[in-house]
């Protein structure tokens, strides 16, 4: 079920990535042209974030493919968690893109040049509209996978820099002032380092085998015990496998023993209400301290 799960998601943004990884590179090559040709710092600044983007789709993408590779050898979970190493690689890379952005935009600071604002407008102006059409393909996904979302994010944030970029050149052509231009420079930097650091954070917990944030850990365990003949639980543990599959284990005390089918039942009503689809469960009929007395 997992596994057919995770095939949809590949099959299903296959076309989402290479439309969003084509579309991005032609664009990053005008942007490049264009901001060296116009002397733009900001343009200049939106093409090394759009060409950070385009690497972090190709590898998300390559690890959403990954993620399907069934268990093989020494890898007994399979590859899936390439799909969390990922996102923390493209947040490190967004977080690259920021310090070669605010050092280019520093020397400009320093040193005013002029500016071509109509040419940073036109190419700009194309950026929002090819990263809105980008980020729209992953809009749904991104609600499921932590690494969609991380490509969703981009491109959405992509789009508001190209628009604060058209804002620069505007200002610039209205008063003439250069240093509006690197001063857009690090308003980019915020937006990227605003967005940026809640999914670097968030994959750095997934790395760690942190509960993944839409699950509460206690209502999990509230729900476990809840089950008739369940007395009592231990070692309980969530974790995530990778960014759309959620693992879980535990030792349930239950004195009087379980139906046949009470394991098969408490895994699909754990699948149903909290999204976990991996469970292993231990039975036990008596307690760790009941254990100790008669064993220790």
């Amino acid at each position: 079920m997992a596994h057919s799960h995770e095939h949809k998601v590949v099959t299903g943004h296959s076309k989402a990535f290479a439309i969003g990884i084509g579309l991005n590179i032609v664009f990053v090559a005008v942007e490049i042209f264009y901001g060296l040709l116009a002397n733009s710092s900001a343009l200049l600044a939106d093409a090394g974030h759009n060409a950070s983007d385009v690497l972090s789709l190709i590898f998300a993408w390559t690890a959403v493919w990954l993620a399907t590779m069934k268990p093989k050898g020494k890898y007994t979970y399979g590859l899936r968690k390439t799909t969390i190493l990922v996102s923390i690689l493209n947040a490190l890379l967004l977080f690259g893109a920021v310090i070669a952005i605010g050092w280019d935009a520093i020397g400009k600071l320093k040193n005013p040049e002029p500016v071509a604002g109509t040419q940073v407008m036109i190419v700009a102006g194309i950026g929002v509209v090819i990263n809105t059409i980008t980020a729209l393909f992953f809009m749904k996904g991104q609600k499921d996978d932590l690494n969609i979302k991380g490509a969703f994010l981009h491109m959405a944030a992509d789009a508001g820099v190209s628009l604060g970029v058209v804002i620069a050149g505007l200002l610039i052509n209205l008063t003439g002032i250069q240093w509006i231009d690197p001063v857009m420079s690090f308003i980019i930097i915020l937006v990227i380092l605003w967005g940026t650091w809640r999914l670097f954070t968030d994959s750095i917990d997934l790395a760690l085998d942190a509960v993944p944030k839409n699950i509460k850990l206690e209502e999990v365990r509230k729900f476990l015990i809840s089950q008739d003949g369940v007395e009592d639980i231990h070692d309980l543990h969530i974790w995530a496998m990778s960014t759309t599959q959620v693992a879980l284990t535990a030792h349930l005390i239950m004195p009087k023993g379980h139906r046949d089918d009470f394991i098969t039942n408490l895994q699909e009503q754990l699948k149903h209400k909290f999204g976990i689809g991996h469970t292993t469960f231990q039975t036990e009929t008596k307690s760790l301290q009941e254990n100790c007395l008669t064993d220790c």
